[in-house]
């Protein structure tokens, strides 16, 4: 790393909040540290370690050295107290950069995502932004089963979703102070900007579901009562709510074309949205 890398302000601070993840963080860091970057300046990666019990802090901190070769910084705190939006907090408090990348654990990006993260926030009007996301094939046949479908469903195909990966700049990311405590950062920090303000960046990135019928029952549930949350404490938001229609004839046709998935699929969402939608604490079920 040269003197003039050390000293200057990095492109683009990456958050990520990490509770329990061994399983994941040493691959996320790889595909961090594959990625193209043709800024002059440096990257910054900052991992939020929270309430962790496993060895996720001494996976993350083996990955220093590789990224000073890079020239870039990767900086692991170590926090007591679990909780994702805490996480964010700290991360934001800590980052040196106005440009915010927030990244799960568990998504593995594509080389080109972060440059043309960081190409998209170059600019001094608010931009969120993020990537084409791609589901894994997963291990379980009902998980394929529902996988098949939601890809398909208008709301990951239409617009900028941000599952598991969202980037504002500085300029957007005053448009809210701390992380309230919701259960649905993604939702809240994508409704803080019209669909006019979004940018689908034309890189992908690995976003899983989770395995099992009763996991994605506990995740679909989670996410109605997560969308839910922001509409009743942040109404003004809702006038950025693009969510497109999901019709009738289309539903009938993905039917038609694949009857067992669009049963599964069909069964979780009836399930979720029907069970009882009190506040629930969160682990992926992984």
């Amino acid at each position: 790393m040269t003197s003039n890398q050390k000293d200057a302000c990095p492109a683009l601070s990456v958050i990520l909040p990490a509770n329990n993840e061994e399983a994941l963080i040493a691959t996320c860091l790889d595909a961090v540290l594959a990625s193209d970057w043709t800024a002059p300046d440096p990257l910054e990666v900052i991992v939020v370690a929270n309430g962790c019990t496993d060895a996720t802090v001494a996976k993350a901190r083996a990955k220093t050295d590789p990224f000073a070769a890079r020239g870039w910084s990767l900086r692991v705190l170590d926090l007591e107290t679990g909780g994702k939006l805490g996480a964010l907090n700290r991360g934001d408090a800590e980052a040196a950069s106005g440009n915010r990348v927030y990244l799960d654990a568990d998504v593995q990006i594509g080389t080109g995502l972060l440059d043309g993260l960081r190409a998209a926030l170059d600019t001094v009007q608010p931009v969120y932004a993020s990537g084409v996301v791609d589901i894994p094939r997963p291990a379980s046949w009902v998980s394929r089963a529902y996988a098949r479908i939601y890809r398909q469903v208008p709301f990951m195909t239409y617009g900028v979703p941000g599952c598991g990966l969202f980037a504002v700049n500085a300029a957007g990311r005053a448009r809210w102070g701390a992380y309230p405590d919701i259960i649905s950062d993604d939702t809240f920090v994508r409704l803080n900007f019209s669909p006019s303000e979004r940018i689908s960046v034309p890189e992908s990135y690995h976003w899983p579901i989770v395995e099992g019928f009763a996991n994605l029952v506990r995740v679909r549930r989670r996410q109605n009562i997560g969308v839910d949350e922001v509409a009743d404490r942040f109404p003004q938001l809702i006038k950025n709510d693009d969510k497109p229609a999901f019709p009738l004839g289309r539903k009938l046709r993905m039917a038609l074309r694949d009857p067992i998935g669009f049963a599964v699929y069909s069964g979780v969402a009836l399930i979720a949205s029907t069970t009882e939608r009190g506040r629930l604490d969160w682990n992926r079920g992984r």
